[in-house]
């Protein structure tokens, strides 16, 4: 049944490719160098058409001798790109990124909240400043995200992948109607699998690159060193939740995040962060999940952002974080794009500052994203 599905879903998709007079639109295709938007340039190039590349320079402050890929990253592309024949062009989006994306992270991180800057980064970065600089020129921009989408008469819906682990709906459950609009994913409809295969048959220089981990445009730059390098460090007690006994140090409540169960350089364990308090300064931890502590089932989420203008129902699925399963829910609409979330079961590591996405009961269709207050 999942692959029949599969199997519609691909003609949808191809049905909306054949409607679309793509020979007629200037696009944009955003490189990485990595092997995902390498393969959305040969798409595109074997399905006749030249499009523009454009690299997004985005990284640490010039200044700063971090350990970057930036300059392999741009290596990749320009292979790819003069691969193709398609002409390369390297946009410097770095104020905006650390301007923006950077100030969202650093006073989510500093009010003790887990903020996601890969789906800011989406928003205001590849289809804002980027926009803003060169993409108000172009009819597409394309991306190697793994999503599609579909259209019911003239509306735009962002749609799951059917790769359900490389789904990345919900790195864009942020993003504006018009950049969805503009928006193109041209291996959406793919398994990873078949977009390596593509990689290696076409001798693609990327094709054995690992996939990137971590936070976009950060490269091989360790999360806490980000943080460290805005936030600094500030001391505190680590407290065992169950006895209140003092079992530790830690180097600064943002350098850690409810659910969280390694780093954290204790003795005795496995631990696990339970919660935080910011005004004290303090990490509570336990050795197991206490079902009352580490787990919610209901929970508000507030300025809940719909992608296309559509409200969500009243039965849902939804993501927390990243991961390839969608867990059913029933959303309670308070007003002022706040809503009570009251799920099926009981979900771990639910934290303040996360968004929750928001999808319909057959997790295919993507409405948005709110912030989980607790």
């Amino acid at each position: 049944m999942k692959i029949y599905s599969h199997f519609l879903r691909l003609i949808e998709i191809l049905h909306y490719l054949c409607n679309m007079d793509l020979k007629d639109k200037k696009i944009a295709v955003l490189l990485s160098g990595g092997v995902d938007s390498s393969v959305v340039l040969y798409e595109l190039v074997h399905q006749g058409l030249q499009p523009d590349c454009f690299y997004i320079k985005i990284g640490p402050e010039e200044e700063e001798e971090w350990d970057c890929s930036s300059e392999e990253d741009l290596e990749m592309a320009t292979a790819v790109s003069h691969k193709y024949g398609c002409k390369l062009e390297v946009v410097d989006c770095h104020k905006e990124y650390w301007d923006q994306v950077t100030k969202y992270t650093m006073d989510k991180v500093r009010a003790g909240l887990t903020p996601n800057p890969d789906v800011m980064c989406n928003r205001l970065i590849k289809f804002g400043a980027f926009h803003e600089k060169q993409g108000k020129d172009y009819d597409l921009i394309a991306t190697g995200h793994y999503a599609t989408t579909e259209y019911e008469e003239t509306l735009k819906w962002l749609c799951t992948s059917p790769d359900p682990v490389k789904d990345q709906t919900d790195f864009l459950a942020q993003i504006y109607d018009w950049q969805l609009e503009k928006a193109m994913f041209p291996i959406g409809h793919m398994m990873k699998e078949e977009v390596r295969e593509i990689a290696e048959r076409e001798h693609l220089a990327p094709a054995h690159r690992r996939d990137s981990q971590g936070i976009c445009f950060l490269g091989k730059i360790n999360y806490n060193d980000y943080i460290r390098r805005y936030l600094g460090e500030l001391p505190g007690d680590v407290i065992e939740l169950e006895t209140g006994k003092k079992i530790g140090q830690h180097k600064g409540h943002w350098f850690h995040t409810i659910g969280q169960r390694k780093g954290m350089g204790l003795g005795g364990g496995p631990w696990f962060v339970i919660k935080k308090d910011t005004e004290q300064n303090i990490i509570y931890v336990s050795h197991g999940y206490d079902p009352e502590t580490a787990y919610k089932q209901d929970f508000p989420i507030r300025d809940f952002h719909s992608i296309n203008g559509q409200l969500p129902p009243t039965d849902i699925t939804l993501k927390i974080r990243h991961t390839p399963e969608y867990l059913p829910a029933r959303l309670e609409a308070m007003g002022d794009g706040r809503y009570m979330v009251h799920a099926a079961a009981p979900i771990h590591g639910v934290a303040p500052g996360q968004f929750c996405i928001i999808y319909d009961n057959r997790y295919h269709r993507c409405y948005g994203s709110g912030e989980i207050t607790l």
